[in-house]
């Protein structure tokens, strides 16, 4: 059973599978390898273990990377200066919709890689062409999302930290305007928004899906009671000394009548007492316009 380690060849990028091939490496050490764009120096950030699927094949390391290495990689950040000056010329002399990202040399200078972002499709064979007779190299042209663009250029949040997905984010989430109405958030598009354009990575944080249900962002939801059950409803209220039902009542002052309770079905009025209110009470009679 091979032993494998977990390279990684950008910061907060994805950890890739290599096997160590009999070299001892450790975590921290950087290596050369051979990965799909070409050879690379990463940086080992998972220790040696036993593979377990041995369906699965991978590719090996090739060495440590030494001081020639690192200096190759050094030389190469010109050349990738170079390729970006020149491409974005090119771009503009074209006319093309695209917004050129970042360049990335291999360490033997055989392919040069072009990150840009793009609202669709994009017909650059004939960029190709021009910088292939510039460079005299293999060029690869790479179109990617806004949010992976955002995380190679970096910016500040609006926290004033750096972005997460710059610091610490490995991989994207799917971020919907639902986390933010959980969360009771002003539903703003422009507070809501990071520097990509997209909804914030940190709305996912307190999102109710992802924390315990005892939480304040966790919503109750009470199932609707089925036809002819009953339902009780109770309410709390604060409680008042000397009042068990919890309302206050004003003060009575001395020989005063006690506050009719409004609970209680009021009597019917009878015939005497209706005319005295009348004889306390007596009605208005209008005046006849005079003729």
């Amino acid at each position: 059973m091979p032993d494998v380690v977990g390279v990684r060849f950008k910061p907060c990028g994805k950890i890739y599978d290599f096997e160590a091939n009999g070299i001892d490496v450790n975590k921290g050490d950087l290596v050369v390898v051979e990965s799909e764009l070409g050879l690379n120096i990463g940086g080992v950030v998972v220790g040696r273990r036993a593979m377990e699927d041995n369906d699965k094949r991978l590719k090996k390391i090739i060495r440590k990377a030494n001081e020639e290495d690192c200096l190759q990689k050094e030389a190469n950040k010109a050349l990738e200066k170079e390729a970006r000056e020149n491409c974005l010329e090119r771009i503009m002399a074209r006319g093309l919709p695209m917004k050129l990202i970042s360049t990335e040399a291999t360490l033997d200078k055989k392919r040069i890689i072009f990150y840009f972002t793009a609202e669709k499709r994009i017909d650059f064979r004939e960029l190709v062409k021009d910088l292939a007779s510039k460079f005299k190299t293999r060029i690869e042209m790479r179109q990617i999302g806004v949010r992976d663009g955002a995380r190679i250029i970096g910016n500040l949040g609006i926290c004033g930290l750096e972005v997460c997905c710059k610091k610490f984010l490995t991989s994207f989430e799917p971020i919907s305007i639902k986390m933010a109405k959980k969360q009771e958030l002003v539903l703003n598009t422009g507070k809501l928004s990071g520097s990509c354009g997209r909804l914030m990575c940190c709305l996912g944080y307190e999102y109710s899906d992802a924390i315990p249900e005892d939480t304040a962002f966790a919503e109750a939801e009470m199932p609707a009671p089925e036809e002819g059950e009953s339902v009780e409803l109770v309410v709390a209220s604060s409680d008042v000394p000397g009042d068990a039902t919890g309302t206050p009542q004003p003060p009575q002052s001395a020989g005063s009548a006690p506050p009719r309770d409004s609970s209680q079905p009021s009597r019917p009025e009878n015939q005497e007492q209706k005319e005295k209110r009348r004889r306390w009470h007596p009605k208005k009679r209008r005046k006849k316009p005079n003729k």
